[in-house]
């Protein structure tokens, strides 16, 4: 079978990983992918948002099953565009219609979804500028801190959290203006959730689905979870406090009617559902959705995966997923992120990476680099993933920093602490 994979990170590495285990496999593209996946396959100078580009190559190349790793193409309607087409239709792709893709496109749409279909989640209220004066008197209706959430894609970075009543009046205003562009133009007031976070994986095929390992993500550049928001800093799986009793709410009240949800709304959705899920005094309150496999968490929930992920793609293609079950790695896995100098703020590209060759019990997710000349560079912010196996999480991350240690780049940091809270 030719796959293509679209994308150029860590979850794509990690996705072209697992599928180059599978014995369905034939040839494996990536586009654009990076220098760890040009090792596993072939690499294409494709932007996964070029629809046209993607279909002259998948029909010139007999590509037979198209996997999406980021957000932005499903929510452009990629699988529409393939649906919508004589040539590709019978090609499987995985990822959500652009009706689907509204879960994580839309935090609005989310909240509706929700709502309508009694699932838990916080209070909330949806404000454009002309209901700006609506949105100051319901932050004054809430306790600190106070959550604001731009409702369209904004690069991980359109979430705000902040302590005082008169700095979110003025960030919500700043934020309708445009700070982040379209996708503030409406922003989501939520009322504020305590308790501790753990991110939980879906596959389904829209009517059957299979629940994948959780895992637990560190988004801040700093340690103690203090400064900027990344796109993710570190990951660990399993998460301790996320046990069978949880993990059964979990899919009572959220993961089951959800997936009900989408069928009862008659929304095509073939892929991965990632949900944000707020432990709030052993109860699960959804926090976001998602509509693909997280990054950095696909390079920990991947790796536990023993069945052929390919096999389960298939069957996802065929809406037979209620077939197919699956097997998971009772190891614990860790990953830390290497990140480039500056990162999330102003950084440098073009830096040798070093020291990859040496042995190590960790597997290297490329996430930002390319091959030039012989050598491997730095080409992003978020530079490598250093995953590791371990009986336990202390294990896993004694492992994943021995590696880190390893490897130089000039301007190299990551952060010490991941795993700290748990």
């Amino acid at each position: 079978m030719k796959v293509l994979i679209l994308g150029s990170g860590g979850r794509e590495h990690a996705f072209a990983w697992k599928i180059s285990q599978s014995p369905l496999l034939t040839e494996l593209f990536i586009a654009p992918g990076n220098a760890g996946t040009g090792q596993l396959g072939t690499n294409v100078d494709l932007s996964p948002t070029d629809f046209p580009a993607i279909e002259a190559f998948v029909l010139e190349t007999g590509i037979e099953m198209v996997v999406v790793g980021p957000e932005v193409p499903l929510v452009a309607g990629i699988y529409d565009y393939f649906a919508g087409n004589k040539k590709l239709k019978k090609i499987p792709l995985i990822g959500p219609s652009k009706l689907g893709a509204a879960l994580e496109g839309s935090k609005k749409f989310a909240n509706e979804f929700m709502v309508r279909h009694e699932i838990p989640t916080a209070r909330y209220l949806n404000v454009t500028l002309d209901t700006y004066q609506e949105g100051v008197e319901y932050l004054n209706s809430l306790e600190p801190p106070y959550v604001l959430k731009a409702d369209g894609l904004a690069a991980g970075k359109g979430v705000l959290i902040l302590e005082d009543l008169q700095e979110a009046a003025q960030e919500l205003k700043t934020m309708l203006e445009g700070k982040f562009g379209e996708a503030s133009s409406n922003v989501v007031i939520e009322e504020f959730l305590p308790g501790i976070e753990v991110s939980v994986f879906v596959l389904t095929d829209g009517k059957s689905y299979l629940i994948f390992p959780e895992a637990k993500d560190y988004k801040r550049i700093g340690e103690g979870d203090t400064g900027l928001n990344t796109g993710g800093m570190g990951c660990v799986s399993p998460v301790p406090f996320a046990d069978r009793v949880f993990l059964k709410k979990v899919e009572e009240k959220i993961v089951k009617p959800s997936v009900a949800g989408l069928n009862k709304d008659n929304i095509d959705y073939k892929g991965f559902l990632y949900i944000g899920i707020m432990n709030v005094l052993g109860n699960p309150y959804v926090v976001e959705y998602n509509v693909r496999m997280g990054d950095p968490e696909g390079e920990v929930v991947l790796p536990r995966i023993k069945t052929d992920l390919l096999d389960l793609f298939v069957a996802v293609g065929q809406k037979k997923l209620h077939k197919k079950s699956i097997e998971i790695d009772s190891r614990t896995v860790c990953t830390v992120m290497l990140v480039s100098g500056g990162y999330p703020g102003s950084y440098e590209k073009g830096k040798e990476i070093t020291g990859l060759e040496k042995d190590s019990k960790s597997v290297v997710f490329h996430a930002g680099t390319k091959s030039e000349g012989g050598k491997i560079m730095t080409n992003g912010g978020r530079v490598l993933s250093i995953t590791s196996y371990g009986e336990d999480m202390v294990q896993a991350l004694a492992r994943s920093y021995n590696t880190a240690d390893q490897i130089k780049f000039e301007g190299k940091s990551c952060r010490r602490d991941i795993g700290f809270d748990l």
